[in-house]
């Protein structure tokens, strides 16, 4: 019987459990391979699935101690919110659908581990993501000397055969949509949907409809366009057409939208921290309109060189919460920056939705600073002294002319 590091005998763990195949013979293997007593977490992040099966398969395993919890709100409020006051996109492109909601889980687990007197938790991420190291990075900061199992780099049901007879032998319930393979894999939580492998492992082959889940396609969408208004606090939204709304309840909504009017779909060829590429099809309808909403009430009310700080740490900033160290030092450093830029980020934006695009038409703020003395065409009444741009541009020009003449002497540059 397996034990923990120290020949420490494994008494109770805490599963992630999703009520699915995988993690329903992850529950019995714990259970017959290290004899311990299991504790299931199921976590409502608003992947749009019913949980109380979840509950009542536990129940059959015999499982005393079952955690299933709405955290909807703290998901959104609490990680997809900070997360998006940096603008965050992975690559220039990925909006973190799946990375921000694995340290969440983590930190519940924990929570719970430690309330139930739990000395092991585990997690049902294969060996070749980026999800394990993105649970167990959480688990270590959280609790240091926590012992972590990870099914699928221990056990040899190395195989879809081998799963399935696995879960005959323990009287598991296995769907018919079970038996074959399935098509490809997918991810699902309030802020996106993510669709990889089988039929979309060849990155030259653009994905089926069947595939998307979260959006209409563009050419499907309306031919008239939808008009919304987003109010931001703080860099927060807080309303939509003036309807104030909780966190959770304003990304359903934009969710909605963004999927009746066909936005936010990706096909991306990513960098895994693990080392290698992988083709992954991702739907963040809400997330595509409040990060060109979020982008917009910014270019009115940040300084240019704030911004142009934030925007330069922002792929830094995307890394580390890809690659799973969203409780580490530098990712808390960063965010205090973040977050203290955000004080002037208050105001409404006015948008239009129309097959597949986010249109900005309009943004204004109590604290903007825009200035139409200033940027005005017209007679600017001595708001700017044109003449002060020669002293500017020369200044400016400077290094660039005596560089000129070393060269022109034969120098390096």
């Amino acid at each position: 019987m397996p034990t923990a590091p120290g020949d420490r005998r494994i008494k109770k763990v805490v599963l992630a459990y999703s009520g699915g195949l995988d993690t329903s013979v992850i529950l019995r293997w714990l259970q017959t391979t290290y004899g311990c007593e299991v504790v299931t977490f199921t976590a409502d992040l608003g992947q749009g699935e019913e949980l109380d099966p979840a509950r009542k398969k536990a129940e059959m395993f015999g499982v005393k101690e079952i955690f299933v919890e709405d955290l909807r709100e703290t998901f959104v409020k609490d990680f997809v919110f900070p997360m998006f006051r940096a603008n965050t996109l992975y690559e220039g492109q990925y909006l973190l659908g799946t990375s921000i909601a694995r340290p969440l889980i983590a930190q519940r687990q924990i929570e719970i581990a430690e309330a139930v007197g739990a000395d092991a938790v585990a997690h049902g991420a294969t060996g070749k993501g980026n999800d394990q190291v993105r649970f167990e990075l959480a688990y270590y900061a959280l609790k240091p000397d926590i012992t972590v199992i990870a099914p699928w780099r221990e056990w040899d049901l190395t195989s879809r055969t081998r799963l399935l007879a696995f879960a005959e032998e323990h009287q598991i319930p296995v769907t018919k949509d079970k038996r074959g393979e399935a098509p490809f894999s997918v991810d699902a939580n309030l802020l996106h949907s993510s669709s990889e492998g089988k039929l979309l492992e060849d990155p030259s082959q653009a994905p089926e409809e069947i595939v998307f889940q979260r959006t209409i396609s563009p050419e499907d969408a309306p031919d008239v366009a939808t008009e919304i208004t987003i109010d931001f606090v703080s860099g927060d939204p807080v309303a939509i057409n003036g309807v104030a709304l909780s966190p959770a309840s304003l990304l359903t909504k934009l969710n909605e939208l963004g999927k009746a009017n066909g936005i936010g779909r990706l096909d991306l060829v990513e960098n895994r921290f693990v080392g290698m590429k992988s083709r992954g099809i991702y739907e963040t309808p809400g997330g595509t309109i409040l990060l060109a909403a979020h982008r917009a009430i910014e270019s009115i009310t940040l300084d240019r060189e704030a911004m142009h700080l934030k925007d330069s740490l922002m792929p830094r900033y995307a890394e580390i919460i890809y690659n799973g160290f969203w409780f580490s030092p530098e990712r808390r450093m960063l965010q205090a920056l973040i977050d203290a830029s955000q004080n002037s980020v208050t105001g409404r934006v006015r948008l239009k939705l129309y097959k597949g695009n986010v249109i900005c038409v309009g943004r204004e703020s109590p604290h903007s600073l825009y200035d139409t003395r200033v940027v005005t065409f017209e007679d600017d009444q001595g708001a700017y002294n044109q003449q002060d741009a020669q002293g500017f541009i020369k200044l400016n020009a400077l290094r660039l002319r005596l560089g000129s003449q070393i060269g022109r002497r034969g120098g390096s540059l």
